[in-house]
């Protein structure tokens, strides 16, 4: 698994990477964290996560998908 984190504000870093941390505790990605300064929308951050597992999905590791 990998993610990557986009920020519009490099200052917030901590408090992603902990939330971050807290999700992603048990599996513990290869991770990427970038300044992206304008993201599309009113966001403030935007996670990308790739994972690959043989026969399984997203829910048997306990993680959701939400698409806005």
């Amino acid at each position: 698994m990998r993610t990557r984190i986009y920020l519009k504000d490099a200052a917030q870093w901590e408090p992603v990477s902990r939330a971050h941390r807290r999700l992603f505790s048990e599996i513990l990605p290869a991770n990427t964290l970038i300044e992206a300064g304008a993201l599309i929308g009113d966001y403030e951050v935007e996670i990308e996560a790739e994972a690959s597992w043989k026969g399984s999905s997203a829910k048997d590791f306990g993680l959701e998908c939400s698409c806005f």
